[in-house]
């Protein structure tokens, strides 16, 4: 089944009650493995719960909830500097494939009017570098980076939405 932006995904402010999930959904290990940059130890729940109070009480960062059907199936953010802003999502694999984080991340950047926006993504993750061109944003450069998930350097691809 395919969602959109207009019926089944709604983007809203994250409430309390969403981290626990949001925990659960950043521990599936194939998740860790495309998503790659990830938490020093995603099993650290006091390290979690630490960085969800600072990037919730930071201003400029706007954190959202992506709800399917009332059901809480990941987050999405924008944060960072004026002319370096980043967007960054994450849906629980169980969701995946179904269209659910192209119409969140194109409520997300609708919400937010500044550009440019950038993003990163390991290059071989396929479907996310897929959902961020559909939402518009072009390959403005690779670089090389270690993630935590994969306890290694990997290829990475940055982009960029200019209009």
């Amino acid at each position: 089944m395919r969602y959109s932006a207009s019926t089944d995904v709604e983007l809203r402010e994250v409430h309390d009650s969403d981290l626990p999930v949001f925990f659960r959904q950043t521990n599936d290990p194939e998740s860790l493995w495309m998503a790659a940059f990830t938490a020093k130890d995603p099993t650290d729940r006091d390290a979690f719960d630490a960085h969800w109070e600072r990037i919730r009480a930071a201003p400029g960062v706007l954190n959202r909830t992506v709800l399917v059907d009332g059901d809480v199936v990941g987050s999405a953010a924008v944060y960072g500097e004026p002319g370096e802003r980043e967007v960054t999502y994450w849906i629980d694999r169980a969701y995946w494939g179904r269209g659910i984080a192209t119409a969140a991340l194109r409520a997300l950047v609708a919400e937010v009017t500044e550009r440019p926006l950038h993003a990163r993504a390991a290059a071989d993750n396929a479907g996310s570098l897929r959902v961020l061109e559909k939402c518009g944003f072009r390959v403005s450069g690779h670089d090389r980076g270690y993630a935590n998930a994969r306890r290694a350097e990997i290829d990475e691809v940055v982009l960029t939405l200019e209009a």
